[in-house]
């Protein structure tokens, strides 16, 4: 069977209208964002953002969430025999900040992938989340004797760092092994539309429903999403485009369908947000094509009673962020083009959306990224 399709991105990049387009299928499951459970809320968060409101964490419903726990439910979704398709923001699987990596103590024994069982250093293991060394322990992070979270605590801080040691050359908190089952994709979007989106997020009046009243610009998401492409390239988790049958890789086909990098790795495929606004059908026939998925243009309609109720459910936890998403009946080409605009045109338009201080906040973070942006957009699929 092909392996889960792993579309990998940052915040605001028009990810949800994408991720629209496979919920459509019946021959997919779709799962929605499930790593940002254990980054922000359970026992192995690498979040800082709710450290002063545990009552939200608990309400979140993920509080006991681990990347096991994500991962057994991933191994559960495909065990139906539908492809699984999974979108997530990248940095839920790296340390914020560009802290050294540590697996996750809920991971630190997988050696083989999915399903493993073998958790000698597991959840209740001896190492583990909840064990006498482990995140929530007896002598460390949560612990009740010095930890940093302990009663005799200095402070709020998440429990990252982990009780472990990280993988070498690997920027995420996940073992190779778990990494190797997925086809990895990639979609971006230009800093100067996602950064000002994001920040809008944590402001009236949509912050009543996101419940973020704080932007926090190590959240973009561009830094950790190069880091890992570039892993994943030099690694071989993913292969150039123009490598071929001598790397071991070949294209056969199944039931009519291409599937393209079953065999030693899947193909870079990077997808630029604006791309996809101008030509959905073009990018998506050539996004099915890369991944080993037939295309129907009916993938681009989802007007109907079971696929709004199918969203809506998959997009409830994260209230504010998908309204857009959830409302829309279709993806189709923008009448317009993005136009262009010169710096001194953006930093305008933020001052008067958003004022004077929030401005300079957007411009530095989009300064920040841009690079990073630039530098993936020129692996970007055309269609």
């Amino acid at each position: 069977m092909a392996r889960p399709i792993f579309c990998a991105t940052h915040p605001r990049a028009c990810s949800t209208a994408f991720e629209r387009v496979f919920m459509t299928r019946k021959d997919l499951a779709c799962v929605h964002e499930p790593f940002g459970d254990a980054f922000y809320y359970g026992p192995e968060r690498m979040s800082v953002r709710y450290e002063k409101d545990e009552d939200a964490r608990k309400a979140s419903g993920y509080s006991e969430s681990t990347y096991k726990t994500i991962f057994d439910r991933l191994d559960h979704e495909g065990a139906e025999g539908k492809r699984v398709f999974i979108k997530d923001i990248l940095y839920y699987l790296v340390p914020p900040d560009q802290q050294p990596p540590r697996v996750a103590p809920s991971l630190q024994s997988v050696k083989r992938g999915i399903g493993t069982e073998k958790m000698s250093n597991g959840i209740n293991g001896v190492n583990g989340v909840n064990g006498v060394n482990g995140v929530n322990g007896t002598h460390h992070v949560n612990g009740h004797a010095n930890g940093v979270n302990g009663v005799n605590g200095v402070g709020k801080k998440a429990p990252f760092p982990f009780p472990t040691e990280g993988e070498p050359g690997n920027p995420t908190i996940v073992p190779r092994a778990l990494l190797e089952k997925f086809h990895f994709t990639f979609l971006i979007r230009d800093p100067h539309s996602s950064i000002p989106s994001y920040y809008r997020c944590t402001i009236p009046p949509l912050d009543q429903l996101t419940g973020w009243n704080e932007f926090y610009p190590s959240e973009a998401g561009y830094d950790e999403l190069r880091r890992f492409f570039d892993y994943a390239r030099e690694t071989g988790l993913v292969r150039d485009r123009n490598d071929g049958p001598e790397n071991g890789i070949e294209n056969g086909t199944e039931n009519g369908n291409i599937m393209n990098g079953d065999a030693k790795g899947p193909e870079v495929c990077v997808i630029d947000a604006d791309d996809l606004l101008d030509d959905p059908e073009g990018i998506l026939r050539a996004y099915c094509q890369s991944v080993g998925l037939d295309f129907h243009p009916d993938m681009l309609n989802w007007d109907n009673e079971d696929d709004q109720e199918r969203a809506k459910a998959a997009f409830e936890k994260w209230k504010g962020f998908h309204e857009d998403a959830i409302d829309s009946t279709d993806l189709k080409p923008r009448t317009h083009k993005k136009a262009a605009k010169s710096e001194e045109q953006w930093d305008a338009e933020w001052k008067k959306k958003y004022g004077e201080e929030a401005a300079r906040m957007i411009r530095k973070t989009v300064d920040q990224n841009m690079a990073d942006y630039l530098y993936l957009k020129q692996f970007a699929l055309r269609p």
